[in-house]
């Protein structure tokens, strides 16, 4: 790849798309003064200068060519998932050696004694950082900087390291789900990683270029990724899985509320596929969306032929993007009426319809896109993009032309992407998981209280869409005491915690069963079935739980099963 197109992959001048091309290259003709990035046979990213990126792109290129944004999710551990009880085992004192922990978020603070070895080495493989611009990208990549271990270390040397080595995490997120899950144990301050004899590999997200932060409307100044970001992120800790020939227990706490919610989309289907390897643990987090009123759900009856839907937009609020799903085989449509009562009639369900809306005594635009058949889930998306919109009570009414009881979902933005005074009125708790945790085949994980067995407040609660079980377990995820940038430590709660103490006991579990020799062909497949049989389960609650899944993760109860399932009876 050529400097100018190198250049072109981080340019804010050039659009990055998603493009399903399934070895036909062909396609690639499609789109003019392009450079092509090939992830793999069927997966490519395609950068256009940002001018054919038009308010009816989606009618042009369908939805799934626009990368999804994705944000952080966040917001006593040891002994609640057994894995205390297992170290007290001299067979199974597992740590994780042997075995990489990845992670793809805000970076880490690779300074931080909790990742350092006894000898004050680093127990970090490698940094990939994307927003550090050089000629020391990782190979295929073509766009970052790559640190490796003996650079790491040449900068801790130093009085100064990050003269030497300037990679950081400027939010904390990173180092504090790397903590959680890999850090040293330090008792002084009551903190013990979950699998400290790990070691990591991480990589730092750049921020998402500001033409796709505008066309969905993101508030300036959030955390924002790009779906091909973190595609290619994935891509790189395999990579370096394999080329030092270990295991690996990725850790991903970032969602989206775009999509589908049918763990089909561009995303998570190619986590589905990674998590399939031997060798490899997917965990990803379910969301903290299950109280933020983000979410209605709708059911039409034949009779009526609409219900209707209330939205409160809060003030100041200067643009959002809403996306409605509805179930195949109905055809839905939509009309609006704004706070001060100017009305928008019904727009018809016409294929790839795309309608650019103004208001007499309102200074609020829409962009309405309807897609009768969205390419990945097959049913019909209806996408809705507000700038500026008037403040109060908004109603629309969803049409279903078809002589049958339809369903459908609407989802706003998940926290940090909208205000939190804006909200439907009539907000249904339930399928609030955010992408990437629909995915099918990775561990999607909520979390708990340990210290009184209830579910954490906000936690995002199941099913998908479509019906599959999600989430598949809760694990320790309220008060959690977790490093901080600045050396300290301090406490966290949400599904982020949660997530990077499961990633930390999958660590153990390779470590057994590959490291270890006693299950050679462990995948994220087997460790989600180990960590389900294993489940703490209320007896007065029924499983799965749209809530809990399969229960509380305890570890110590997997291989007290494998000690029962050997007795003879």
């Amino acid at each position: 790849m050529t400097l100018e197109e190198r250049e072109r992959i981080i340019s804010n001048n050039f659009a990055d798309l998603l493009l399903n091309y399934n070895g036909n290259q062909a396609l690639f003709k499609n789109y003019t003064d392009s450079t092509v990035q090939i992830i793999d046979f069927f997966n490519a990213i395609v950068h256009v200068p940002i001018e054919q990126i038009s308010d009816d792109i989606i009618v042009n290129r369908g939805y799934s060519a626009m990368p999804s944004l994705y944000g952080p999710i966040s917001e006593i551990s040891l002994e609640k998932s057994g894995i205390s009880k297992i170290r007290g085992i001299p067979s199974f004192n597992l740590r994780g050696k042997g075995v990489l922990v990845g992670f793809i978020d805000s970076g880490i603070d690779y300074t931080n004694p909790i990742f350092r070895n006894a000898d004050n080495t680093t127990r970090i493989v490698s940094i990939w950082d994307q927003t550090i611009y050089s000629n020391h990208y990782p190979q295929n990549i073509f766009y970052g900087t790559e640190y490796d271990r003996e650079q790491i270390n040449n900068a801790l040397k130093s009085e100064n390291p990050l003269s030497i080595l300037p990679s950081t995490d400027e939010t904390g997120h990173g180092t504090m789900l790397a903590g959680i899950s890999a850090g040293n144990e330090d008792p002084a301050n009551n903190f013990y990683g979950v699998a400290p004899d790990t070691e990591l590999v991480i990589v730092k997200l750049k921020q998402a270029k500001p033409y796709l932060r505008d066309f969905f409307q993101i508030p300036e100044g959030s955390i924002c990724y790009q779906e091909n970001d973190i595609l290619l992120a994935i891509n790189y800790l395999l990579s370096v899985a394999v080329k030092v020939n270990r295991p690996i227990s990725m850790c991903i706490a970032l969602g989206s509320s775009q999509g589908a919610h049918d763990g089909r989309d561009f995303l998570s289907n190619y986590l589905s596929f990674q998590a399939d390897n031997t060798g490899v643990s997917l965990v990803v987090a379910a969301g903290n969306e299950g109280n933020a009123r983000r979410h209605f759900y709708g059911i039409i009856d034949p009779k009526i032929k609409f219900q209707l839907v209330t939205l409160n937009v809060g003030e100041n609020e200067k643009g959002f993007s809403m996306e409605l799903w509805g179930s195949s085989p109905s055809i839905f449509s939509i009309d609006i009426l704004s706070p001060t009562g100017e009305y928008v009639a019904r727009i018809p369900a016409r294929l790839n319809e795309n309608r650019y809306l103004t208001f007499i005594f309102e200074q609020t635009t829409i962009w309405v896109d309807y897609q009768m058949v969205e390419l990945q889930s097959g049913d019909q998306l209806i996408l809705v993009r507000f700038r500026n919109p008037s403040p109060g009570i908004w109603k629309f009414k969803v049409y279903s032309r078809e002589n049958i009881q339809s369903d459908f979902h609407i989802w706003l933005p998940m926290s940090g992407f909208i205000s939190d005074n804006t909200y439907f009125v009539s907000s249904d708790p339930y399928t609030t998981i955010l992408s990437l945790g629909n995915s099918q085949i990775p561990i999607t994980v909520t979390s708990y209280n340990p210290n009184d067995d209830s579910l954490y407040i906000n936690a995002s609660r199941g099913y998908t869409r479509i019906g599959a079980i999600k989430p598949d377990i809760t694990a320790p995820g309220v008060d959690i005491i977790c490093p901080t940038i600045d050396k300290g430590f301090t406490t966290i709660s949400g599904t982020s915690p949660a997530t990077a103490h499961t990633a930390g006991v999958a660590a153990l579990l390779l470590e057994w069963g590959i490291v270890n020799g006693n299950l050679a062909n462990m995948s994220t497949i087997t460790i989600k079935n180990l960590m389900i049989t294993g489940g703490q389960r209320n007896v007065d609650l029924e499983y799965p739980n749209r809530n809990w899944g399969y229960g509380i993760l305890d570890l110590y109860k997997v291989f007290d099963n494998f000690r029962r399932s050997i007795q003879p009876i």
